[in-house]
């Protein structure tokens, strides 16, 4: 019993979301092995080696693979999936793309989102928003897997001396082409790996008066800045801050939601905070069921006096 991690990936070095699939991999028992399908990704790839736990990196190198298109990642983990009982993808964009593909072309079930595994055919999953964990069996010979990274630990980056080998590459699918880029540069931290974030939600009123309340106090922390759904439709935040069931998964060690009442959604993606602070006039608001250190105080007084003792 072989089990697969897709790494997610730069072509120079692994990105965090793949330690922790790894971490849910090795509970699934048996070999483990990544592979790092890009172009010119040898950094990657060595980087990949380096994880705990890692048994063999098949490195996959071809100008089709450089900006991970989908149909051609796919096209790539199917040539190879016989070799393997399970193949995990982390539940981010990159893996959510990628998987259903996978799975299809192999005409098994996607286990989406597992959170815990609790044998090699049996895993758990949050359903309903998180109000309610499902475990669910597979009997399927090749299990497909997304990987919810804040159920897990993350793997250690270096300690490991995997070998790497080198696999032919498939051929470009045609189905889809790269056309460019437009990254938003930002100093902060990544949400999803963020130790610190602060978020804002609709109480604000304004992108004006978000920047003005909630970056200085994140600028303290040396904090990600996240939002609300509510937030976020309102145009008060960029849609990759969004925090919750339709947004980003996050759980950080410390998370300020400031002016959010914490609507079912929203407290999907972030109650596994370890230490959730919440910060709202409305003594009824829902954030404060799963808030450590509740204050009912009004933000626009609250946050900036709070950014003055810091």
């Amino acid at each position: 019993m072989t089990t697969l991690v897709i790494a997610e990936h730069d072509n120079d070095s692994i990105k965090p979301s793949t330690l922790n699939t790894i971490t849910a991999a090795l509970a699934c028992g048996g070999g483990l092995h990544v592979l790092v399908a890009g172009h010119q990704a040898e950094g990657a790839a060595k980087a990949a080696a380096s994880i705990v736990g890692v048994s063999k990196v098949l490195h996959a190198d071809s100008i089709a693979l450089e900006h991970a298109l989908a149909e051609n990642i796919a096209s790539q983990v199917v040539a190879i999936a016989n070799n393997y009982t399970h193949i995990l993808f982390p539940s981010t964009a990159g893996g959510k793309n990628v998987s259903p593909r996978v799975a299809a072309k192999l005409d098994v079930a996607q286990i989406s989102d597992i959170t815990k595994v609790e044998s090699p055919d049996t895993f758990e999953r949050p359903i309903y928003a998180g109000n309610a964990i499902a475990t669910v069996q597979s009997s399927d010979a090749i299990k497909v897997i997304t990987v919810r990274t804040t159920g897990f630990d993350a793997a250690a980056i270096t300690g490991g001396s995997a070998s790497i080998e080198s696999i032919t590459a498939t051929a470009d699918s045609g189905k889809s082409k790269y056309m460019g880029s437009e990254i938003a540069k930002n100093d902060r931290p990544e949400l999803t790996a963020a130790k610190i974030i602060v978020s804002g939600g609709r109480a604000l009123g304004s992108a004006e008066k978000f920047s003005e309340v909630i970056t200085p106090l994140a600028d303290k922390l040396g904090a990600a800045m996240g939002a609300s759904r509510a937030a976020v439709d309102a145009g008060y935040a960029p849609n990759d801050w969004q925090v919750g069931q339709t947004g980003k998964i996050v759980a950080p060690q410390l998370y300020v939601a400031c002016g959010i009442s914490g609507a079912i959604q929203h407290l999907a993606g972030m109650k596994d905070s370890k230490v959730i602070v919440a910060i709202n006039k409305d003594p009824e608001a829902p954030i404060f069921s799963v808030a450590d250190f509740g204050l009912e105080a009004d933000l626009f007084q609250a946050v900036p006096e709070l950014v003055s003792k810091l």
